[in-house]
């Protein structure tokens, strides 16, 4: 597969899962990591998002394969990691991107039903990917999960309560996931990317796109691209896994 210059080194031999995979942040990190020469599984609720991510990289001379499941749902979660085995031998990197934004509104506002859903989806998806996933890292002798968390969960918003409370629990699972997993040789670390130019940043506000940018510029931030995102995942995922763990990577203009 043909590849641009890099920095950060190559993937190599590696394989990874990322779930999430088939739109916005979860696609670039796919496509990117399968630049650098990884064979990548994406994961998803819909079937035809990720046979295209697939196909735009075996078009490319990549590997890729797409498997439909849910992150809810650890024994889907744990087919697909055992599929990625079955057809790349391994598994080395695992990212946990998936994960839903509601609209604003008020905490107490928020329906059980839908407070449970998101805190299902963005914190119990995580662990259920880690749960499903880690045991096959440790037997290919180590590897890194990279979990996409979000500024939301420090820097708290009134209006995005279910959020902000799940990407916080978020942040403490990696913490712990790091310190529990640092002798099996499997390092742990959360990569913040800011607002990204994605359909999820619309559920986190109603505001026009030139009313969103004014305010993010007046936070000393801007809206990113996935591709931005990607290139930060591709770091972490080049790091020895006896290195930084239990880390916070932001792309984030603002202190969090």
């Amino acid at each position: 597969m043909q590849r641009g210059p890099d920095e950060f080194g190559t993937l190599d031999g590696k394989v990874a899962l990322v779930t999430g995979g088939g739109t916005g942040i979860g696609a670039a990190i796919a496509a990117t990591y399968a630049a650098a020469g990884a064979a990548v599984t994406v994961t998803g609720r819909r079937a035809e998002p990720l046979a295209d991510v697939v196909r735009r990289i075996t078009d490319a001379g990549g590997a890729a394969l797409d498997v439909t499941a849910d992150v809810t749902d650890l024994d889907a979660m744990q087919r697909a990691v055992d599929a990625t085995v079955d057809r790349f031998g391994r598994l080395d990197i695992v990212v946990a991107n998936a994960g839903v934004a509601p609209p604003p509104a008020p905490a107490l506002d928020c329906a059980v039903d839908d407070w449970r859903t998101i805190v299902d989806i963005d914190l119990t998806g995580v662990w259920i990917s880690a749960k499903a996933a880690v045991p096959a890292l440790v037997a290919a002798g180590g590897g890194a999960v990279i979990v996409l968390g979000s500024g939301m969960g420090r820097a708290n918003t009134a209006g995005l309560g279910v959020y902000s409370a799940a990407k916080a629990g978020v942040s403490a699972l990696c913490r712990v996931l790091a310190l529990e997993l640092r002798a099996s040789n499997v390092a742990v670390n959360e990569l913040i990317p800011g607002p990204v130019r994605t359909p999820a940043l619309d559920g986190l506000s109603s505001s026009g796109e030139e009313e969103r940018a004014a305010a993010l510029k007046a936070m000393g931030e801007w809206l990113k691209e996935p591709e931005e995102v990607a290139r930060l995942a591709l770091y972490l995922a080049t790091l020895p896994t006896d290195g930084p763990s239990g880390q916070v990577f932001s792309l984030a203009g603002r202190l969090l």
